[in-house]
Formats: C-alpha cells, sequence, structure tokens
C-alpha cells in the first residue's frame, strides 16, 4: 500500500487500514478500471444502484465522481 493519502484511507483507513488498501487498490484500482465500460457508463450504473438501495451517505461521493467523469445534471 502507498503511502499517498486516498479517499479511502482519509475516510476509515485510521481503524481498517487492510479495508483502505483492497478499496484502493482493487476496487478503484483493478474492478473500476476494467475495459468493457466507459467511467461515464460506470459511474451511471454506480449511482443508479446507490439510489435505489437508498445508500445515501455514498451519494455524495459518486454524483460527484459522475459529474467529473462527463455524466450531465
Amino acid at each position: 500500500m502507498s503511502d499517498k493519502p486516498t479517499g479511502a484511507r482519509d475516510a476509515f483507513g485510521h481503524i481498517a487500514p487492510k479495508l483502505a488498501e483492497v478499496t484502493d487498490e482493487v476496487l478503484f484500482g483493478d474492478v473500476w478500471r476494467r475495459p468493457g465500460l466507459s467511467p461515464r457508463d460506470r459511474s451511471l450504473i454506480t449511482v443508479a444502484c446507490l439510489i435505489s438501495l437508498y445508500r445515501t451517505n455514498e451519494l455524495p461521493y459518486h454524483m460527484k465522481t459522475a459529474l467529473a467523469n462527463g455524466v450531465s445534471k
């Protein structure tokens, strides 16, 4: 795990460092960057899933990311 600060490390790295590492390296490093879907499409799917599951605590981060990935309001 690198020492570079990330959202996961800032949010819960002090409590669960291994979970922060897996989040950074596997989820956002490997899974998020797989070919097949553009970042925009992946963001659309992620936001739709979060809304349908009523995961309001995760929405602000993913909405900001979706806008950066080309999703329009």
